[in-house]
């Protein structure tokens, strides 16, 4: 009876396993096995990430205003997209086009960035990099690090005041380097994620507005001679085309006789003297 229940508890796994096919072997090892990382980004550029966080370790007190500034920092470059477009208000409709397509050209060259990240899935340098410095809490594991939400919005942003004036854009510029340094100080992202973001939004940003001005210049010139006057303002140009007086007409709206002659009548009869 003993030989017969010490039998029944040795065997009865291996039999289970005859049933189930030779497939269990494969998902038992499967389950146990660890599972790899899908694009590991320490192996690109893991040194020079581990150099800036290590220079944020040795700079604790800047630790708190930087990862309070890779969020906050955002508001700038909305700012600067609002002073754009307070300075369109004085200028023709197609500076105004540019103004109001910023944003939406910043918002493209983000869902792109957010179907990269779902197609790179690299993990975050604090799950790929553990030992590291890092300042900022760690995401979820579906927040992937390539390429940077936050410089991509930043760098669409320089591309998109670009067309419209340039020291906005060189000022964007300045802000986008800042805000792209500390993605890198806090730990959220690598050196090869910042530069991704902008090559991926630079030209994304700049040909969306492009696009945009040259699809909505003429609706946005209608609308300004309408109620949305006081948002979209008239523009110098505009104004001046409106109000230009018409050479063919009088003051008082009549056609203008060109030919009609104001001056003295001549009283010289005789031929005309030859020179």
């Amino acid at each position: 009876m003993l030989c017969r229940t010490c039998h029944r508890m040795l065997w009865t796994p291996f039999e289970r396993g005859r049933r189930l096919g030779p497939s269990w072997k494969v998902r038992l090892m499967t389950a146990a096995a660890p599972v790899p990382l899908a694009f590991d980004g320490s192996r690109i550029d893991g040194s020079l990430f581990t150099a800036v966080t290590d220079f944020a370790r040795e700079t604790k007190w800047l630790n708190a205003p930087m990862e309070w500034w890779t969020n906050a920092g955002l508001v700038v470059f909305a700012v600067l997209m609002v002073a754009g477009w307070w300075m369109a208000r004085r200028r023709d409709a197609s500076a105004m086009t540019i103004a109001l397509a910023a944003p939406f050209s910043v918002a493209v060259a983000f869902a792109a960035a957010e179907v990269i990240k779902k197609i790179a899935v690299e993990p975050r340098p604090c799950r790929s990099m553990p030992h590291a410095f890092i300042v900022e809490a760690c995401p979820v594991p579906s927040d992937y690090a390539f390429p940077s939400g936050h410089t991509t919005a930043a760098v669409a942003t320089v591309a998109a005041l670009f067309l419209l004036d340039r020291q906005l854009s060189a000022i964007a510029a300045v802000f986008a380097v800042l805000e792209a340094f500390t993605r890198v100080y806090v730990g959220g992202h690598y050196p090869h994620d910042i530069i991704g973001s902008a090559i991926l939004a630079l030209p994304i940003a700049y040909l969306v507005s492009l696009a945009l001005r040259h699809l909505f210049t003429p609706l946005v010139a209608r609308l300004r001679t309408g109620a949305l006057a006081p948002l979209l303002g008239t523009g110098t140009s505009d104004i001046s085309a409106t109000t230009r007086p018409d050479p063919l007409l009088t003051n008082d709206g009549q056609p203008a006789n060109h030919c009609e002659h104001t001056g003295p009548a001549s009283t010289n009869d005789g031929p005309s003297p030859r020179w």
